[in-house]
């Protein structure tokens, strides 16, 4: 009597190099394509900053720089940072709604790397982020904001403040896969994104404030992020806080993707 032994499954995401990253790839595509097919979705990342801009260097810009124009020059890329972290809450949301509707049911069923929905999602609103940097910079440039260091500070200027969106996105991407509701990953992202957007130098210097709130300005990832971009565009010190930046950047990845991960594995 002979033993007929079974052959050892190999799946092709683990027989095939580089599989993750061509199916995570594959999927960011089918991310861009209904973001482009919705454009309504954009709103928040092109009309939504520009009324903020307008407002404040408005309202604000001759009580506290002493015009608008100066005012101008500090707070632009300070509302492209917070700008591109709002954007990043839309992945969370959108992630939350798909597994809700049972999409991420049907890719279960497809002979693809596990963790690949999750990464096509971020990769493919990384346009929401770049849309946002560059409706900034065109509607700031009709107001008047200058660029003082030349093209390619500015360009890395922009690069670090969507690598920071991105590496923050994984955040979203946790609460997604946490709650039950989409509402609920709006509401809670709110909760986090406001201190730490507002609870920085962004619309004051950070010399006129009280004691207790400079402390945390002082310590805010995102106060580095904005000054690391004031620097590359506007020109000033930089190297500091760039280093900070991508120090910031490298902790929120290391973090929150293998959580979100092993979240979505959980749930998926």
């Amino acid at each position: 009597m002979s033993t007929v032994l079974e052959r050892p499954v190999v799946s092709e995401t683990a027989a095939r190099p580089f599989a993750l990253v061509r199916h995570s790839l594959a999927l960011a595509r089918r991310s861009l394509i209904k973001t482009l097919r919705t454009p309504e979705q954009l709103l928040d990342v092109t009309l939504q900053p520009v009324i903020f801009l307008v407002v404040f260097v408005y309202l604000l810009g001759g009580a506290v720089a002493g015009s608008t124009q100066d005012y101008l020059q500090v707070l632009l890329p300070a509302i492209m940072v917070q700008t591109t972290m709002f954007g990043g809450m839309a992945t969370g949301v959108n992630l939350n709604t798909d597994i809700r509707k049972g999409v991420f049911d049907r890719f279960r069923s497809l002979p693809i790397g596990r963790s690949a929905p999750l990464v096509g999602s971020v990769l493919g609103d990384l346009i929401r982020y770049v849309v946002a940097v560059v409706s900034l910079l065109v509607f700031g440039s009709i107001m008047g904001f200058e660029f003082g260091t030349g093209f390619v500070p500015t360009l890395l200027g922009c690069l670090l403040v969507v690598l920071f969106a991105f590496s923050v996105s994984w955040a979203f991407v946790l609460v997604g896969m946490l709650v039950r509701e989409p509402g609920a990953v709006q509401g809670i992202a709110f909760v986090a994104l406001f201190p730490l957007t507002f609870g920085t130098n962004m619309m004051a210097p950070t010399s006129t404030l009280p004691s207790w709130l400079r402390s945390w300005v002082e310590v805010n990832p995102v106060t580095h992020v904005m000054d690391a971009a004031r620097g590359l565009m506007i020109g000033g010190p930089a190297a500091g806080a760039v280093a900070w930046t991508l120090a910031w950047s490298a902790v929120f990845v290391v973090v929150f993707a293998p959580l979100a991960v092993r979240a979505y594995r959980r749930r998926a």
